[in-house]
């Protein structure tokens, strides 16, 4: 399945996951793609039908609606592309830094760096950088970090930060870079 290195599945993929664990957005990912795989095909899609295949994906009334509106604006202003440019497609409602810059590193293949809130605290935590959002952390990270790890930063930190680098009473005592921890936060 190349769903996940489709920009449009990528970007429809990253809104059903937002505020949602993985267990339960997969599952829903591909009950949503037996609807369809295209902007076209969820440009007339219905609502309702697809409220039905994403639940119980957090807010997923809001997300089926989002996906069919994103869907409409792809097809009649984009030619079915989404565009190439975080700038841009942080202009669709809903999609902001961390969902673009996902859809750049995965979909086309681009140098982005995906900050989520694992990615935010663990740099901060290891006083890598010193900022307040992801956002700035994003920033921040593009001057520091070497681009040839910037698409594989989000995976490999979102796993450690779920899993041992906790926000609450994280599991230092098993944390491989332990060592290298200013234990900032």
């Amino acid at each position: 399945m190349d769903t996940f290195n489709d920009p449009y599945l990528v970007l429809i993929a990253c809104i059903l996951s937002l505020r949602t664990n993985d267990k339960t957005t997969y599952p829903a990912t591909l009950r949503m793609l037996k609807l369809g795989r295209t902007p076209e095909d969820f440009a007339k899609c219905d609502v309702k039908k697809l409220e039905k295949a994403i639940y119980p994906v957090g807010f997923y009334a809001n997300k089926a609606k989002q996906i069919v509106e994103l869907s409409k604006e792809l097809v009649e202003k984009y030619n079915s592309q989404v565009p190439e440019s975080i700038e841009e497609m942080t202009k669709f409602n809903g999609v902001g830094r961390k969902t673009a810059n996902l859809v750049m590193s995965r979909g086309f293949n681009k140098p982005a760096i995906c900050v989520d809130v694992h990615v935010h605290r663990i740099f901060n935590r290891l006083g890598y950088v010193k900022t307040r959002t992801p956002e700035e952390t994003e920033f921040a990270l593009r001057d520091k970090l070497p681009v040839k790890h910037w698409i594989d930063i989000n995976t490999l930190l979102v796993t450690h930060g779920q899993n041992v680098c906790k926000p609450i009473n994280p599991k230092c005592d098993i944390c491989p870079i332990n060592n290298y921890c200013k234990k900032l936060i």
